[in-house]
């Protein structure tokens, strides 16, 4: 004869789910600030060309981002030759003007000495458009330029 009982139902406690709400919200707000919306999709191809000697810019609140290259697939209707994209639409070098007022605009004032215009330039794109671009952002004095490329030595 045992001292011992076996207890007939052993059954594991409820889990209780009284925090599960703060959980929730809390991984919900750790989402909402973490996330980096894009502000713009590309429409055109963007395969930057390589660079060995990079920087990286400071502060990314304060750069300006003109794509330039082909249209991309989903684009062709736009055409074959190499595009300017500001933003969401295609545009001319005549358009650059208003698109670095508009920028500076939304910018507080002690911060639009410091603006970077980033040109993202595909590899392919002709050196035309480029220059066409830089005569642009001579005009409105948007000298401080910076030509985004990715990493690597895989110059070709």
């Amino acid at each position: 004869m045992s001292k011992f009982k076996k207890k007939g139902g052993n059954e594991l406690p409820a889990i209780s789910t009284a925090s599960l709400p703060d959980i929730v919200f809390m991984l919900l707000f750790f989402f909402m600030v973490a996330t980096v919306m894009r502000d713009s999709t590309l429409k055109i191809k963007n395969n930057l060309p390589s660079a060995t000697e990079i920087e990286k810019l400071d502060k990314k609140s304060l750069v300006m981002f003109i794509y330039a290259g082909a249209p991309s697939d989903a684009y062709k209707s736009a055409g074959e030759e190499a595009k300017i994209q500001l933003n969401d639409k295609f545009a001319e070098p005549k358009d650059i003007a208003s698109f670095i007022a508009s920028e500076r605009a939304t910018k507080r004032e002690e911060e639009v000495d410091f603006l970077t215009t980033a040109l993202k330039v595909d590899r392919e794109t002709n050196m035309g458009l480029v220059s066409d671009i830089e005569q642009e952002l001579r005009k409105v004095n948007a000298l401080k330029i910076n030509y985004t490329t990715k990493k690597g030595s895989d110059m070709k």
